[in-house]
């Protein structure tokens, strides 16, 4: 066997501060296990400091690595790796940006110039959904890979309901984009129809929808608890005590909350956009609604608690679709992107 090759990583390592793991978390460690050497960066707290930390990094690495793997997002992060980009061309060192942000698709159309350098000159970009494959085309963009994200089945045990509750749950970062609000509406309408619901959202805030959401259900008087960040371990096991999964965002890739619902066992009801529709198939292993549309989760919800039958099929689906996710299938992928 080849000795593995040396890559540097760079991403968003804010775990250790109390953020949501990002995918350099298990992505550089997966990689490691496979037999990679793997430098990450950056944990700097620090908007500015990260950015330097990252090119810092990049600069005293440039002789020593193989290959620069860039998480790619849609928002301010875009531009380091715009900036990790310009470097390693510099240097003449290949990287490949990791297409994270499920708003990517706009940045491509708002940063033309800065995404053609960015992406066009890459190694190739891996997409991590079927949605973002598409979207990159459109674009223009063909030095495309398709590795999706993965979980690890195992970690993940299959818990069949018997019957369907209305007890729902939301796990997400409190975030606009992530349209946190619509679940409260969910729930007052079910309240409103005497029905016996309760809801539990965990996440940390993103930018203040969290406080917005907590008030008004408050104001309300609604049956949800919110538990804050909680880690991924903490959170599988309070998934017991739920019966469905509501997904109500209006921008996605490939969210691995979903993902991980639907490797639990819990039926799982979603907004259609982005990338929800290559990951769910309607009405076989999930279901999609319309987006800011209550009344169409209401009937969805109502509609599994009915024929809880119908759930335990797509809960079965959707497990044995989440088992072709697992790292042992898709690590393969990304062997080969690697080692070319």
């Amino acid at each position: 066997m080849h000795p593995r090759k040396n890559l540097l990583y760079i991403g968003n390592k804010l775990a250790v501060h109390g953020k949501p793991p990002a995918a350099i978390d298990s992505l550089s460690v997966k990689l490691q296990w496979e037999g990679y050497t793997v430098i990450s960066v950056s944990s700097k707290k620090n908007k500015l400091f990260r950015m330097l930390d990252m090119v810092f990094t990049t600069f005293i690495n440039r002789k020593r690595v193989d290959l620069v793997l860039i998480d790619t997002y849609s928002t301010q992060n875009y531009y380091y790796a715009v900036i990790v980009a310009m470097l390693c061309k510099f240097f003449k060192l290949p990287y490949i940006p990791i297409l994270h942000g499920g708003n990517l698709p706009s940045r491509l159309l708002k940063s033309k110039g800065l995404s053609n350098k960015l992406f066009g000159k890459a190694h190739t970009n891996v997409a991590p959904s079927k949605f973002m494959m598409q979207q990159f085309n459109i674009a223009g963009f063909h030095n495309l890979t398709y590795i999706p994200n993965t979980i690890e089945i195992k970690n993940y045990p299959f818990q069949l309901r018997e019957s369907v509750k209305p007890k729902l749950l939301w796990v997400r970062s409190f975030s606009e984009i992530y349209n946190p609000l619509l679940a409260l509406e969910i729930v007052e309408i079910l309240k409103q129809r005497k029905i016996d619901v309760s809801l539990c959202m965990v996440g940390p805030d993103k930018d203040g929808s969290l406080k917005q959401c907590e008030k008004v259900a408050e104001e309300l008087h609604l049956p949800i608890s919110f538990t804050g960040m909680l880690q991924k371990e903490a959170w599988i096991v309070l998934s017991k005590e739920f019966d469905i999964f509501i997904n109500t965002t209006n921008f996605d890739n490939m969210p691995v909350s979903v993902m991980e619902a639907m490797a639990l066992g819990m039926p799982v009801i979603s907004t259609n956009v982005g990338g929800l529709p290559f990951l769910i198939e309607n009405n076989l292993d999930g279901i999609l609604v319309p987006p800011n549309n209550p009344e169409a989760f209401v009937v969805a919800i109502e509609g599994l608690i009915a024929k809880p039958l119908i759930a335990q099929e797509l809960a079965k689906k959707a497990r044995t679709k989440m088992e072709e996710f697992d790292w042992e299938k898709v690590k393969h992928s990304w062997m080969k992107v690697l080692d070319e």
